[in-house]
């Protein structure tokens, strides 16, 4: 893993050469600063669970899955888990910010012509320009193929803030995922009246308390799926749920399939 120095200076070097593609190998970006680059991102985590942070949300990013981050769009990588290989490609410039796909974040699962290609260049790190005619050939035909293979993004967004009122609430939450959580026993805990709390939630991160909660325990539960061999009905427990069809039912809203179907496409 390289230091925050010298993953600056790869930030640097990656954007020095607009004309280039880039291609990074690497185990993690977890200690590192936000940052953006001046060209389309496509990350992949191979191995393990990621979130990728932005300065107003956090999104699920599971193995076998790929986020397609548009220029320019501050960001971080925090995994989950120690066991963790992620691929990066950073695109040559090409005005992607106004494309309606690569203008706009995505996280998408890998399929198996984009995970051939991707290992196709597991082996290659650094800039890959025109004068390289056939990995630079190679890597823009990946990128031009991605619209057409990438057509159901996974939806899971947590809106996050840095407001110091509701920072240790929602670490609270994190903590005690498994318990019961309610409103007016948070409230209290943290010298609120319930409807303040609930004023607050609204404010700072634009959704309810308890579409917040439910946001929250999903995650955690397909983080749980990916990385544990706990059954379903274990999971469900594990992120506060005393009813298996209540899970689901949320799940399938959130996610848009079940969790047996999700669990069994991540085997």
């Amino acid at each position: 893993m390289l230091t925050t120095d010298e993953f600056l200076v790869e930030l640097d070097t990656i954007d020095s050469r607009p004309e280039t593609m880039f291609v990074l190998q690497q185990h993690s970006e977890e200690n590192y600063p936000l940052h953006q680059h001046q060209k389309t991102q496509l990350l992949y985590v191979r191995q393990g669970v990621a979130y990728l942070i932005t300065p107003t949300k956090t999104y699920f990013l599971p193995a076998r899955h790929y986020v397609l981050i548009p220029p320019r769009l501050t960001h971080r990588v925090l995994f989950h888990s120690n066991q963790h290989v992620i691929t990066g490609l950073c695109f040559a410039e090409a005005r992607d910010g106004e494309h309606p796909f690569f203008g706009t974040l995505g996280i998408y699962p890998v399929t198996d012509l984009l995970y051939e290609m991707l290992r196709y260049t597991e082996s290659w790190y650094g800039h890959r320009g025109p004068e390289q005619y056939e990995p630079y050939l190679f890597l823009l035909n990946l990128k031009m193929v991605l619209p057409h293979i990438s057509h159901h993004p996974l939806p899971l967004a947590l809106p996050t803030t840095e407001d110091p009122r509701l920072v240790p609430v929602l670490r609270h939450i994190y903590e005690h995922i498994g318990e019961l959580v309610e409103l007016s026993t948070l409230a209290r805990q943290f010298g609120f009246s319930p409807r303040s709390l609930s004023r607050l939630f609204q404010q700072c991160l634009s959704i309810s308390f308890g579409q917040y909660l439910k946001l929250r325990r999903i995650m955690a539960a397909m983080a749980l799926m990916l990385e544990t061999k706990q059954t379903i009905s274990e999971v469900a427990y594990a992120v506060g749920y005393n009813s298996l069809s209540s899970f689901s039912n949320t799940f399938y809203k959130l996610v848009g399939q079940r969790p047996s179907e999700f669990a069994a496409r991540e085997q």
